[in-house]
């Protein structure tokens, strides 16, 4: 069998990538050039192949260990590995375990550069903070307007109770004059986000809890990590360090991937989570569901747009759209 190359492996931009996997007690290791993972049947042991040229994030979860070999392919394939609890979560930010990223002096520096001039001018700082929350704005609607199965499921974006909300968040957002201002505007339109899901789908007397076990409150923090992975792998690829928040605090090391990882949260995971639990739907049918829809709406393509844009200060939530249609 012929051996890949490390050229060979980086011909699909990360933006077109179609896979991110989640693994769980089972071996990933380096074998005939390529990289697998090993379950371990009673009788026998089975190979399973992992398409690295096509994969953006590998989250290894319980029960699982990676050679040292299979760390260098990952890593001249230039994908991102992290270390998670059961089910994708949580992510070991806080024992140091963290994403581990390949190393390259060839990194691009561009949108860093863009970055930095103007992350340290408060009112810049918050422009772009303002124009993430117009583009998350825009996906909830390009989503919302397109996919089928939501409207069915009765997520319209032309809701009247939709539109109040926005309106409202619109109005908070323009007049804000610092970021506390407008992470408050955000909840306020999250937690009715969450009301007309929960209403949308039957289920009584939810309330958000990231240590709750019921099945909404379990999908919503499953679908939040796999967002987190598409956002960490994007800010890796343009080369932005993650503590170069805009909204989530300049003192969390991580901030900027929940910034970006927000743009598709309430347009993707937060209506599929509640379906999926009105179906009694298992972790791995939910997890399936929330990365076709990433795949079809094209998440990380509208991630990488919208922060190559904030980086280069082009605040126009209109070529946002315009790239993406």
């Amino acid at each position: 069998m012929k051996d890949l190359v490390s050229s060979d492996l980086k011909s699909i931009l990360h933006s077109k990538r179609a896979n991110l996997y989640y693994l769980e007690y089972c071996r990933v290791l380096q074998k005939d050039g390529r990289v697998l993972y090993l379950t371990e049947a009673k009788n026998e042991n089975h190979y399973f192949n992992i398409p690295i040229a096509n994969t953006t994030v590998l989250l290894l979860g319980n029960g699982t260990s990676i050679t040292q070999a299979a760390m260098r392919m990952l890593s001249q394939a230039g994908v991102l590995v992290g270390f998670c609890g059961g089910g994708g979560t949580p992510l070991y930010m806080a024992c140091e375990v963290e994403w581990f990223t390949p190393q390259s002096e060839y990194r691009p520096t561009e949108y860093l550069h863009g970055w930095t001039q103007f992350w340290f001018d408060d009112t810049k700082r918050l422009s772009a903070a303002k124009t993430f929350q117009q583009a998350r704005i825009s996906y909830i609607e390009q989503v919302w307007q397109k996919d089928r199965d939501l409207k069915t499921e009765g997520f319209l974006f032309n809701d009247p109770q939709i539109q109040s909300a926005l309106a409202t968040f619109h109005t908070r957002t323009d007049a804000a004059t610092k970021q506390s201002d407008l992470l408050l505007a955000e909840a306020q339109l999250t937690k009715m986000l969450y009301k007309y899901a929960a209403n949308n789908t039957q289920i009584t007397d939810f309330t958000r809890q990231h240590q709750s076990t019921d099945k909404a409150n379990d999908f919503l923090n499953h679908g939040n990590y796999l967002a987190y992975g598409l956002a960490a792998s994007c800010l890796w690829v343009l080369g932005i360090p993650h503590g170069f928040a805009v909204m989530h605090g300049k003192t969390r090391r991580g901030a900027l991937v929940f910034d970006v990882a927000d743009l598709i949260k309430d347009a993707i995971v937060l209506p599929w989570a509640f379906v999926c639990a009105k179906e009694n739907a298992t972790e791995q049918e939910f997890r399936q569901q929330v990365l076709q829809a990433f795949t079809q709406h094209k998440a990380l393509d509208f991630m990488f747009n919208t922060v190559k844009n904030i980086a280069l200060q082009d605040y126009s939530t209109e070529q946002i759209e315009e790239q993406n249609l």
